[in-house]
């Protein structure tokens, strides 16, 4: 019989997503987005030193994030590791307010437009990848030119400086085409995949356990479903993560993303080049964003609003 509810329950939650992401103009979407993105952005920030210099320097290290980590130790130092944090809290923290805020607000938008709730969310985190790309550009552009030519600048505010007086105040958004290859199938694998797993995760539970149990387990519905999600995530946007570092590294090539991407491929020798990295991505990705789907979730539930799910 609770087997015969979970199924039932699987597939229900392909024709409507839950309560909890019902979405809505609420102010609180968007503080709980921004408090998590912050708060897990920011203490991954070594990982991301490591997968950075690993793209921008692949011959050196030859894919072993232990020979990169031992690198910078040894030429710049274990402080280096955290260059690029106060653009990476920054940046993160508005762009993770905006990505959950739109993403939640244009669901119940999208209603109007299709019939599909699965359909409305993958628009809906079109639109949020989409601002999110506008957000990260100038504190992304900063970071990867810190982290890649330790010279650049000593802290973040001479970073944006010396980049606003070299190219001007909106050269950063040059990059925005490349930003959106990265983060519209991150925003896709993230936060609609959490949407769903949190639903199955929950049905699964209330189909085996009792009331009573249910009550004590339930809480730990995010902290399973965050996991899938932080690795479809990752895999989605790698290849996008790839070019927008050449991007940034070398500037726009012929021909926008694509032409980056061709390059990529031909200096790498084919498709597996846009994949440099992924080792070190991965341990960052699912640190970053299993962290940060949990801390969003029980923020917002402290708010007053329902668990994602529910």
């Amino acid at each position: 019989m609770r087997i015969a509810l979970f199924v039932a329950a699987c597939v229900a939650s392909t024709d409507a997503l839950g309560a909890g992401s019902a979405g809505g103009l609420d102010w609180r979407y968007f503080a709980a987005g921004g408090v998590s993105a912050a708060v897990s952005h920011g203490y991954t920030t070594p990982l991301d030193v490591i997968k950075t210099r690993m793209q921008t320097n692949p011959e050196l290290y030859n894919g072993s994030v232990p020979l990169a980590l031992s690198e910078i130790l040894q030429n710049e130092g274990a402080a280096f590791l955290l260059q690029g944090l106060g653009p990476t809290c920054v940046g993160y923290g508005l762009e993770g307010a905006l990505k959950f805020g739109c993403y939640e607000l244009a669901k119940p938008i999208f209603k109007s437009v299709t019939p599909s709730d699965f359909a409305n969310a993958i628009l809906a985190s079109c639109v949020a990848g989409g601002v999110a790309a506008l957000v990260l550009c100038p504190p992304e552009d900063v970071r990867i030119r810190m982290v890649s030519d330790p010279a650049y600048a000593r802290n973040s505010v001479e970073g944006f400086k010396r980049r606003v007086a070299e190219d001007g105040p909106l050269a950063s958004f040059a990059a925005v085409p490349a930003m959106m290859a990265k983060q519209v199938p991150y925003t896709m694998g993230k936060q609609v995949s959490f949407d769903y797993a949190c639903e199955l995760v929950h049905a699964l539970l209330v189909a085996v356990c009792s009331a009573e149990l249910l009550e004590t387990v339930d809480g730990f519905t995010p902290v399973i479903a965050a996991l899938p999600a932080a690795v479809l995530a990752c895999v989605l946007s790698h290849p996008g993560d790839a070019v927008l570092t050449q991007f940034f590294k070398r500037g726009p090539q012929p021909g926008g993303v694509a032409g980056s991407v061709g390059l990529l491929m031909k200096e790498g020798g084919g498709p597996l080049a846009l994949f440099t990295g992924l080792k070190a991505r991965l341990l960052h990705v699912i640190g970053i964003i299993w962290v940060q789907l949990i801390i969003y979730d029980k923020v917002k539930v402290a708010l007053g609003l329902p668990a994602t799910g529910h």
